[in-house]
C-alpha cells in the first residue's frame, strides 16, 4: 500500500459562485491511526449544498473551513487499519472523511455499514443526512395529515424527494418544483408526486404563483423549505392559515455571499414575508440536522424498510474522480445533478 493519498483544499474563499481557482488537488501523507482511531480508504464521497456555506468567512452553525483545509464531506468506505476493537480491516462505515481519497477518524464518529442490507452509497443519500433532513424536518415541524397540499423544490433532489414521498404515503396531495422539464417527469413519474412544475419556465415569481395555484386549488399547508429565493416568494401569499413551513436551506441565495446577502434585490422584503406569517399564523422553524441525529435511528427503523421494499424510490448521480469533484460541486449548485450528487473516488 502506498503511503500516499490525495485531498481537495479550499485554496481560496469564493466571492459569488464557485470557481475551479477556489479548490486545490494535493497529495498528503496517508495518517496512521492512534488508540481508537480507524483508517478508512474513501470509496465514495457526498456533495451537498451546504458545502458553499462552508467556503465563506461568515458566521454560521459551524465554523468555515480553514483556506488550506480540506473540504468538509460525508463519505463512505472500506477500513485498512484500525485501533479500536469495534471496526477491522475490510469493514465499511461512514464518517466525515472530507474531499480526500482516504480519511482517519476515532471509531467513536463512525456509522458501521453492513453492504449486505443496502448499497452502501445509500447512506450518503437516502438512508443518510439528506434522507433523514426530510424525514426530520416534515415529521417534526411539517406535521402532515392527510388531504393536506405540500409543495417542495428540489423535489428531485435527496431532500425534496424524501419529503414528497414520505408526505405521499402519509395522504397528502404533493407538488413539486425542479429545474427543467425531465426533472419534473422524473418527479411525477419516478417519485410520484402529483404534480411537478419547471422554475425555469417561468419569469418571475408572479408568474410561479399563478402555475402553482392551479396545482394548489385548495391552498397550501406545508412548505418545505430548501431553496429560498423565486419560490419563496410565489409560495407565500398561498399559505394556508396554521400553515407550517420547515426550513432546512436556502440553495438560491449561497452564491450570494454571506449566507444571502443580496435577498433584498430578488424582491423578498423582511414587511411582507412578516405580515404573511402573522396573519396566517404561520408556523416557521427553521432546523440545523445535525442537532437532531437522536432519532436517526428511528429514521432508519421507519424508513430503511420503505427504501428496501420500493415504497420509497432514490436516485443517485455518480460523477467519477476525486480531481472532478470541484466541477461537479459548481455544477450542483446550479442544479446540473440529477437525484443525490457522489463522487466515485475510486
Amino acid at each position: 500500500m502506498t503511503d500516499q493519498m490525495y485531498r481537495i483544499a479550499l485554496a481560496s474563499r469564493p466571492e459569488g459562485a464557485p470557481t475551479a481557482e477556489n479548490f486545490s488537488y494535493e497529495a498528503a501523507q496517508i495518517p496512521t491511526p492512534g488508540a481508537g482511531e480507524v483508517l478508512v480508504r474513501v470509496h465514495y464521497m457526498s456533495l451537498d449544498p451546504y458545502m458553499r456555506g462552508r467556503m465563506d468567512d461568515a458566521k454560521s452553525y459551524a465554523a468555515p473551513v480553514p483556506v488550506g483545509g480540506t473540504m468538509e464531506a460525508g463519505a463512505v468506505g472500506e477500513v485498512i487499519a484500525s485501533q479500536s476493537p469495534h471496526f477491522k480491516p475490510g469493514d465499511f462505515a461512514f464518517g466525515m472523511f472530507g474531499w480526500a481519497t482516504h480519511g482517519c477518524l476515532p471509531a467513536s464518529h463512525l456509522r458501521k455499514l453492513d453492504p449486505a442490507q443496502a448499497p452502501i452509497t445509500t447512506a450518503l443519500g437516502v438512508l443518510g443526512m439528506p434522507g433523514f433532513t426530510g424525514w426530520h424536518g416534515l415529521t417534526e415541524y411539517g406535521k402532515p395529515k392527510a388531504g393536506e397540499t405540500l409543495v417542495v423544490a428540489a423535489a428531485t433532489g435527496p431532500v425534496g424527494s424524501m419529503v414528497g414521498q414520505v408526505a405521499r404515503l402519509a395522504g397528502l396531495r404533493t407538488v413539486g418544483i425542479a429545474g427543467g422539464a425531465d426533472k419534473c417527469e422524473l418527479a411525477t413519474g419516478r417519485f410520484g408526486f402529483d404534480a411537478c412544475l419547471d422554475h425555469r419556465a417561468y419569469e418571475n415569481a408572479r408568474d410561479l404563483r399563478t402555475a402553482l395555484k392551479q396545482e394548489c386549488p385548495d391552498g397550501i399547508d406545508i412548505y418545505f423549505e430548501n431553496v429560498g429565493g423565486k419560490v419563496l416568494e410565489a409560495v407565500m401569499p398561498l399559505m394556508n392559515p396554521f400553515g407550517r413551513i420547515p426550513i432546512c436551506g436556502m440553495i438560491a441565495w449561497y452564491n450570494a455571499g454571506g449566507l444571502g446577502a443580496g435577498a433584498r434585490d430578488q424582491g423578498l422584503t423582511a414587511p411582507g414575508l412578516w405580515r404573511n406569517i402573522l396573519v396566517n399564523f404561520l408556523s416557521v422553524n427553521g432546523f440545523i440536522i445535525s442537532n437532531h441525529f437522536d432519532r436517526f435511528p428511528q429514521f432508519l427503523q421507519e424508513v430503511a424498510p420503505k427504501v428496501l421494499g420500493g415504497e420509497i424510490a432514490y436516485l443517485e448521480d455518480i460523477a467519477e474522480g476525486l480531481e472532478n469533484a470541484p466541477a461537479t460541486f459548481i455544477s450542483m449548485l446550479g442544479g446540473g445533478n440529477v437525484g443525490k450528487q457522489i463522487v466515485k473516488v475510486i
